[in-house]
């Protein structure tokens, strides 16, 4: 079986969330055969063509672009741009399939794959569709036809598909480092041992600005009493933001050691193992995360994200008992601080939210879509 995966092309873009599972799956891949070749085919402006070849990995590109729902002027002359690209992308996918010869074309997400697993299953070529929300965006939706399965994160996605034989269950790939740590040892790293739990926060770049606003009234609030540690991501452009709202509001963050704010959490493996609640988005790769680890969340959805498929996201972990979710137009400082204080200080509603992720969790994520991939090359 594994003698047949001498050749596999990944499409993927868009997003992180997107890029990272085909990543982590690659990696498995040379890991059981280092002499397996990858291609990775993308956009040309997506953010594929800067993560892809960073990661070691070589890189081709089609022509193809997203549809604008505006009738402004700006906006029409890209859609007929995006018109031409679709066109144009069929029969660069064909010769990318010419030249590479694959022995299977694995889709990750992003309008990118569109082109590459249509162009391989017609071709007669094995193919897969990773989806990693909730429900399955548009270019997923256009692939359910064609492609051979569909690998979804949690069993409650089966239902939102027209062919649900084609759907199997893998949950969505977690970088390994996130497991290298025990939550003892996470803690001790950080330096976080007095008892007290840990909060994690972050919001990504889609309307991280106005959350971190409400941030400064969380952290004026916390800082009265120190109540848990709590460190927050605030982003490259958040963070002198959130600093100069602080100081307007008296709080020095110098006085207060249980409270960090960071530009980016560049060790988010061992934060997230040690902590005991996370507010955040709810992001395909975050969910998988929480999920993977058994870590709590208190959720708020994007609002700006297509088909609003963030709180379908969120949902799912709330209905199953894991997280709680406070929508964005519900939201103030006060409202999250009470939030997180009504979580973090019932030891048993926590445990039980744990118990909770921890069953909805796919830890060899990689290793499912690795097998079901092996599958359909027989």
């Amino acid at each position: 079986m594994e003698a047949s995966l001498k050749k596999v092309i990944f499409t993927c873009g868009g997003t992180a969330g997107h890029v990272n599972p085909a990543i982590a799956l690659a990696q498995l891949m040379r890991e059981k055969d280092p002499e397996t070749e990858f291609l990775f085919v993308g956009a040309e402006r997506g953010l594929e063509k800067d993560l892809i070849p960073k990661a070691g990995y070589d890189f081709r590109t089609v022509h193809i672009s997203s549809f604008h729902r505006s009738f402004k002027p700006r906006e029409i002359r890209h859609n007929l741009v995006s018109v031409g690209n679709l066109l144009r992308a069929p029969g660069e996918a064909r010769a990318i399939l010419r030249q590479f010869r694959p022995d299977v074309v694995i889709g990750t997400g992003g309008y990118t794959s569109f082109p590459m697993v249509k162009a391989a299953a017609k071709a007669g070529i094995p193919t897969a569709v990773h989806e990693s929300n909730m429900v399955p965006g548009l270019t997923t939706e256009m692939l359910e036809p064609f492609a051979d399965r569909i690998m979804v994160g949690f069993e409650a996605c089966r239902e939102h598909y027209r062919h649900p034989e084609k759907v199997i269950v893998t949950g969505t790939p977690v970088r390994r480092d996130f497991f290298h740590l025990t939550k003892a040892e996470a803690k001790r790293r950080l330096g976080v041992e007095d008892g007290r739990p840990l909060l994690v926060s972050f919001w990504g770049s889609l309307g991280a600005s106005g959350m971190n606003r409400q941030m400064a009234d969380f952290l004026a609030l916390e800082a009265a009493k120190e109540p848990f540690h709590h460190i927050h991501g605030a982003g490259k452009d958040g963070y002198p933001v959130l600093l100069k709202l602080l100081q307007e509001k008296g709080v020095d963050l110098a006085d207060h050691p249980a409270l960090q704010v960071r530009e980016y959490i560049y060790d988010m493996a061992a934060v997230m193992r040690a902590a005991d609640l996370v507010l955040c988005r709810a992001g395909a790769s975050t969910i998988s995360e929480l999920t993977a680890l058994g870590v709590p969340a208190l959720i708020v959805p994007s609002p700006y994200v297509t088909n609003n498929h963030q709180e379908k996201n969120a949902r799912v972990l709330e209905n199953a008992g894991g997280a709680a979710v406070l929508l964005e137009k519900d939201c103030s400082g006060q409202a999250l601080f009470q939030a997180a204080c009504g979580i973090l200080h019932d030891g048993a509603r926590r445990a039980s939210m744990e118990r909770a992720m921890s069953a909805l969790g796919i830890r060899d994520a990689t290793e499912r879509i690795y097998q079901t991939v092996l599958e359909i090359c027989q």
